[in-house]
Parts: C-alpha cells; structure tokens; sequence
C-alpha cells in the first residue's frame, strides 16, 4: 500500500491525520500482528473479533476517554477505518460486547501480544541501563505570562504571587 499525505481542495477532517500515519505504519510493519494470537470465541458478522480489538486500540489512540465516545468520534473517519482494511468502524456496542467476552485466559493472551506489541516498538530495549537514569522531579511551581497560551491563575503553597504573574 503506497501511503500519501499531501493538501487537498476537499474538506475534510484532518484531526486524526497524525494517527492515520502511525496506522499506516502499523499495517505497513505488521505491528499489531501479536493479537491474531488472542483466540476470542464469538460470532463474526461485519469484523473479526481480531479487527475489533484492533478498534479499541484505535479508541485509545484516538483519545476516547470510554467506548461510549467511539461512535461520535469515529463515526465518519471512513478514510481512517481504510488504512486498517475496514470500510467502517464497528459501532461501541459491538466493542463493548468484545471486551465482554475476554476469559481470563483471552486476558492473558491479550497481555502477552501488547507485551510483544511493546517491545517491538520501544526504545527502551536499546538503552543501557548499567548506568544510572537521571529523573528530574522538580514540583516547584514556575510563574508565565498572563498571555501564555492555556494559562491559569495558579496556587503556589508558601508564595504570594502577584496578579500579573499568571
């Protein structure tokens, strides 16, 4: 599958435009391959159980905070749902069902193919880890500009500050 990005004269909802590319290469790289190995038992209509898994993930990366939100925030991302082989996405429902019907040994299986998923697209495998991995834990509040983008009045415990501050 040859993968294009480029502006078009169409209007069209590019919010999931940064995860259509990370499918793309998914697909592309056989990523997701590790969950053919969950043997869910349950009735295939429009989507293989394997396929609806794969849905929840995209529920994830897409920034459904529940199932629930699925259907309005997948509902028309025909062109997103294509990158995967799907003409559409299932409806919630039919996830919620699938997640269901997960036995603890589905569970298991499921764990250990996001574990190879993990692994294969992780840096942390590369790091060397014989020396030490500095952390930078620093609480301590920092005053920004009234103009900052998405600032708020903020708490600093012990501090007065002043208004123009934040």
């Amino acid at each position: 599958m040859k993968i294009e990005f480029d502006l078009t004269d169409g209007s069209f909802n590019t919010q999931f435009a940064p995860l259509a590319a990370l499918l793309a290469h998914y697909q592309q790289n056989q990523v997701l391959a590790s969950l053919e190995n969950v043997a869910l038992q349950m009735k295939t209509r429009d989507f293989s159980p394997v396929c609806k898994l794969k849905q929840v993930l995209v529920s994830i990366l897409a920034g459904c905070e529940t199932l629930t939100a699925f259907n309005s925030e997948m509902d028309s991302e025909d062109d997103l749902a294509a990158i995967l082989g799907w003409e559409r996405f299932a409806d919630q429902s039919t996830l919620s069902r699938t997640l269901d019907t997960l036995t603890l040994m589905n569970i298991e299986q499921l764990r250990t193919a996001t574990i190879a998923i993990w692994r294969s697209i992780s840096f942390t495998r590369q790091r060397d880890w014989r020396g030490f991995l500095l952390l930078d834990f620093d609480l301590s509040g920092l005053p920004c500009s009234p103009r900052a983008e998405a600032s708020q009045k903020g708490y600093f415990s012990g501090k007065k500050t002043s208004p123009d501050a934040s």
